[in-house]
């Protein structure tokens, strides 16, 4: 009950819903637009099912979704929605090397580092060779990490791009990727918000150079990540 508990409502508006789904045209379609539609995709944490609905919009029609919620998993069912009420590592366990694509949103934090390491290893199994995994997760290297890292008693464990790549080289992930997560330029709205956004990085990367002599790319309160089960080696 972790949602009614310390949430209230999940629902969204159709207003926000729209503005979800256009963050999620500008930073996470690209991440699978080399995947097939009829790719197998498994949610982990998929709540009420916003982001297996905007797979099916777009096309994926082999996505499913687990979640130990009773009630986020109902709300996912009402819409047709692939989902089931199941503990994700008895699922990854089962899946055995059958999954082309592994998503967590706002997961991974939610796990201490013990259980973070026997996740993404069970990840990695049940991927097939060449499938990814996608994690969005709190940026602890954010420029206004704070508020995000801190305002979730349930957060467990938080992640830079150096400590999230460590934990996905540890259990065996290859061609790691780090993307931003902030402001899209969707609108007139968003361009003003990129446009004071690109200008804090700029102050902020200088105050880093000046403090430590170095710079970072991520700042943003998340931070996206795609990583790859390498191939089997053959001959």
């Amino acid at each position: 009950r972790y949602v009614s508990t310390f949430k209230g409502d999940s629902s969204l508006s159709s207003a926000a819903l729209a503005s979800h789904w256009r963050w999620c045209d500008r930073r996470l379609l690209p991440l699978f637009a080399d995947l097939p539609r009829s790719a197998k995709i498994l949610e982990l944490g998929c709540g009420p099912g916003y982001l297996l609905e905007y797979l099916e919009r777009n096309g994926f029609k082999n996505a499913s979704g687990v979640d130990i919620s009773e009630e986020q998993v109902a709300l996912a069912q009402q819409k047709r929605l692939r989902a089931t009420v199941a503990d994700v590592f008895a699922t990854l366990e089962s899946a055995a090397g059958t999954l082309d694509a592994v998503v967590g949103i706002d997961l991974l934090e939610h796990f201490s580092k013990d259980e973070g390491i026997r996740l993404c290893d069970s990840i990695y199994r049940g991927l097939r060779p060449s499938g990814r995994v996608v994690f969005r997760t709190p940026n602890g290297s954010a420029l206004l990490a704070g508020p995000i890292v801190y305002g979730d008693l349930t957060h467990m464990a938080i992640y830079n791009e150096s400590s999230l790549r460590q934990l996905l080289a540890l259990t065996g992930f290859g061609d790691i990727s780090f993307y931003e997560t902030g402001p899209t330029p969707k609108n007139l709205k968003g361009l003003v918000r990129c446009g004071i956004w690109n200008a804090a990085r700029a102050i902020a990367n200088l105050v880093r150079m000046a403090e430590s002599g170095g710079c970072q790319a991520i700042w943003t309160q998340n931070i996206l990540c795609v990583a790859f089960r390498p191939a089997e080696a053959t001959g």
